[in-house]
């Protein structure tokens, strides 16, 4: 399929969809015409790419959890490497989020005292 009709059938812009094959997500081939031609499978994997980004999953990490991701939601085929990366970004979530709290209180702390 066409970029234009993987992009209806997605909801993703075509300059986004760009961008994920040029982030090593998504794969296209080229044809004789340098158009780009993307698989059926390329439905899944747009989908798979916007459930890892809206659990806050930065391009670099969801390039390595992809092979591993089954379905649109998507699930998991398990193994302790997936399973360290995962639990490395969800620690550094949560410490983004103390930092973020800390800070919050400080420009709080700020507000009270005027």
């Amino acid at each position: 399929m066409l970029i234009g009709e993987l992009s209806r059938r997605t909801g993703v812009s075509p300059r986004l969809l760009r961008y994920y094959e040029a982030q090593g997500l998504l794969d296209a081939r080229r044809g004789p015409n340098g158009y780009r031609y993307y698989d059926e499978d390329s439905v899944v994997t747009v989908r798979q790419v916007r459930a890892l980004l809206k659990a806050g999953l930065p391009t670099e990490v969801i390039r390595s959890v992809l092979p591993c991701a089954r379905g649109e939601r998507p699930e998991f085929d398990w193994c302790a490497e997936l399973w360290d990366i995962l639990n490395g970004e969800l620690a550094a979530m949560d410490e983004r989020i103390d930092n973020l709290q800390r800070s919050r209180s400080t420009l709080a702390g700020y507000l009270t005292k005027s």
